[in-house]
């Protein structure tokens, strides 16, 4: 109930912001989204530095955390220890030990490459499934990501909790649902190759593709995790001390309200919002509820839930942007004031918006697989 109440809060916002400045509500709710009502501004150079100020720093962090877990890491003899539930886990899939890299990892590799190939080539005998090659090439990393993990650790997501890790999916999808009608007030991004769907096809080849998000990410994360560095090295960081003053969540709180009701009305200025706002949000509600957030571990040096699932985040958005680069069914980018040095379809500056979109993946992720950071303690 009370996630279903968040979730309608998140998804109010910007529609109660365009109905009250008298605006009709009708085409952000248009299924499939084609209809281009956003003319955005050019580009810019203050914006572009602003934002590009905003990316370094940002990309500052994450390296100076990682530099950190590095160098704690060479403090620390680590010896593994694998616990028998885990033993038996790797046993029954046919693992010895660390060091092995599974059947279905390969058959995962020959999946996504095969995928990937029908994607960027137009053969006359496969145009009935062109557009559909998301899905294939995503669960093809799946696999692979989790076998690598399996090859470094002895162990992985889909082993240890397979059927949490096929719920990953559905929510996956539902996730991602949401980020699209975000999208739709400030067309950050548009699709191609699917003139012609109706509103029932669409929604169901989307939602295939879109399953695979969480998954993906979560299974990096899982992934960077057997990396000395960022598993037992990043608990070893600095200790921050964060204020603790009652104003403060809940002037987040009403801040990240009121900039995503504006979103729809001021897409140009607030489009980033739809990636910070809704992190904001949730880090409000449960430091006022008494919960402990992704910020609370760094009290006690633990970088892990900040800088892991960012890093998974850009990791997984290279490959998602490279793939997409030459697909039928594809997605374009409209981001206003730093529409240029683009990587793939994607804005150079852009990237930094996988970087929040990291922890909201966990978070939501976590409520299906659990703590992924507890998991690597107890192994």
């Amino acid at each position: 109930m009370r996630w279903s109440l968040f979730v309608l809060m998140l998804m109010g916002l910007p529609l109660m912001g365009i109905m009250a400045a008298g605006r009709d509500p009708a085409p952000y709710l248009e299924m499939p989204p084609v209809t281009r009502y956003v003319a955005h501004a050019g580009f810019s150079w203050a914006w572009f530095g602003f934002f590009a100020f905003a990316d370094l720093m940002l990309i500052g962090g994450l390296l100076w955390s990682i530099r950190c877990g590095q160098l704690r890491t060479r403090e620390v003899v680590e010896t593994p220890d694998f616990p028998k539930a885990l033993k038996n886990a790797t046993s029954a899939a046919g693992l010895k030990h660390p060091g092995h890299f599974p059947w279905w990892g390969w058959a995962g590799i020959i999946l996504c490459l095969a995928s990937w190939l029908l994607a960027w080539k137009r053969f006359t005998w496969f145009w009935l499934f062109q557009p559909h090659t998301f899905l294939p090439i995503w669960a093809g990393f799946i696999l692979a990501v989790n076998a690598l993990a399996v090859k470094r650790s002895g162990s992985c997501l889909v082993l240890r909790r397979p059927f949490r890790f096929l719920l990953l999916f559905p929510l996956s999808a539902g996730f991602w649902w949401f980020f699209e009608y975000l999208n739709r007030f400030v067309q950050n991004w548009y699709y191609t190759g699917i003139e012609g769907m109706g509103p029932g096809e669409y929604s169901y080849y989307s939602s295939l593709a879109f399953a695979t998000v969480l998954p993906g990410v979560l299974s990096m994360v899982d992934l960077l995790l057997t990396v000395p560095a960022l598993g037992k090295g990043l608990t070893r960081c600095r200790p921050l001390n964060l204020p603790s003053s009652p104003w403060i969540p809940w002037v987040t709180l009403a801040t990240a309200s009121v900039g995503l009701a504006l979103i729809g009305i001021f897409p140009d200025q607030l489009f980033s919002l739809l990636w910070i706002s809704p992190l904001l949000i949730i880090f409000s509600i449960q430091s006022l509820t008494g919960r402990r957030t992704l910020l609370s571990p760094l009290r006690i040096g633990d970088w892990r839930p900040l800088v892991v699932p960012a890093l998974a985040a850009v990791l997984c958005g290279f490959f998602w942007e490279m793939w997409n680069y030459f697909s039928l069914a594809r997605w374009t980018y409209t981001i206003p004031f730093v529409q240029r040095f683009h990587l793939f379809e994607m804005p150079v500056l852009g990237f930094g918006g996988y970087l929040p979109f990291g922890l909201e993946c966990l978070l939501v992720g976590s409520l299906v697989i659990g703590n992924p950071f507890r998991q690597v303690e107890q192994d």
